[in-house]
């Protein structure tokens, strides 16, 4: 690889390794396993940085590895995660607030992984349904499903705890 493309690799991984390490997190609920995986998909990422056609696509690249990656693991591994008690990230003004956020994240934690997968993608990294779609190899319809039933699965989750966290 070129300086320059080192450099623009290093650049990259400045810039995006904690949102990757965040995605993973809300995957698997875990950090430990999140930080795993971010470095996972950044040697995967390495190794074909110098055949990317945009650099510009790299993010978009990387999101789908890093999903992929987890799928892959949990195939492998079907452990059960357990929720961690600590706030992933400090609260600040305009975020919900940590009670909330622990709600839907132990809410999450407790969804099958492909429907957790859709529901990621779609709500914390605000992606299209079609982005959704490339990242995860379904077709959109099935994304809007796997949405759908996400949703539905934390909704008999949360139950009553639902409407407490939307009133507050």
């Amino acid at each position: 690889m070129s300086p320059e493309q080192e450099q623009s690799f290093d650049e990259f991984v400045a810039a995006r390794y904690a949102a990757l390490r965040r995605t993973g997190y809300l995957l698997c609920g875990d950090w430990h396993l999140a930080e795993d995986l971010a470095q996972t998909t950044l040697v995967k990422l390495y190794a074909r940085w110098n055949r990317l056609r945009d650099p510009e696509s790299a993010a978009g690249y990387a999101r789908t590895t890093l999903v992929r990656s987890y799928i892959d693991t949990r195939r492998l591994r079907r452990s059960h995660e357990l929720p961690s008690p600590e706030l992933p990230e400090p609260t600040a003004a305009g975020q919900p607030d940590p009670e909330r956020r622990l709600a839907l994240l132990a809410a999450l934690a407790q969804v099958s992984p492909a429907y957790r997968a859709a529901l990621v993608l779609r709500f914390w990294e605000d992606q299209s349904v079609e982005a959704t779609a490339a990242a995860l190899r379904q077709s959109p319809g099935t994304v809007k499903s796997n949405t759908s039933r996400g949703l539905a699965q934390l909704r008999v989750i949360l139950g009553d705890s639902l409407r407490e966290i939307a009133a507050s």
